[in-house]
């Protein structure tokens, strides 16, 4: 069997007044993530997992912030083109697992509708999918509300 890790990261600040997505959710919130994309740190860093994974890459070099193609793109969008990429080179994902860091809002209520969403973009069973969240202590760019991170493994097999 050929079984490959990925690992992925993302960051992005926050700012007052625009729309928060994570994983693949709108947040009620009063700040958003800012980017060229919809800034959803947990789909892109699935999306780094997934590449990196299968040595493709990272999510910079297929949607690059340069194109006006990508710019306020839904990520879920992305996601579902490094899943096809993904198959197109014979593999398939066994599971997912994001980490999410940030001060508020709290996320407990969110996780089953962020697990499903990227289940159905990846045409995965939900169980299969694990979205955690935890605090920074509220030490650094996290702990002061200016940013949000995720970390996501995964697991990818040669089909």
């Amino acid at each position: 069997m050929n079984i490959r890790v990925g690992f992925g990261f993302d960051v992005h600040s926050l700012e007052e007044g625009i729309p928060f997505y994570l994983g693949g959710v709108l947040i009620q919130h009063t700040k958003g993530a800012k980017g060229h994309s919809d800034a959803d740190v947990v789909l892109h860093a699935v999306c780094d997992a997934l590449l990196g994974a299968a040595a493709l890459g990272d999510i910079g070099k297929h949607f690059p912030d340069t194109s006006s193609e990508f710019k306020g793109i839904d990520s879920k969008i992305l996601l579902k083109r490094v899943v096809e990429l993904l198959s197109s080179k014979g593999y398939k994902t066994g599971n997912v697992d994001v980490s999410l860091v940030l001060e508020k809002p709290k996320i407990a209520p969110y996780i089953s509708q962020m697990q499903q969403a990227i289940a159905e973009v990846m045409n995965m069973d939900a169980g299969c999918i694990s979205v955690k969240a935890t605090t920074n202590e509220r030490m650094g760019y996290v702990g002061r509300e200016e940013g949000v991170a995720a970390y996501a493994v995964v697991l990818i097999e040669k089909i």
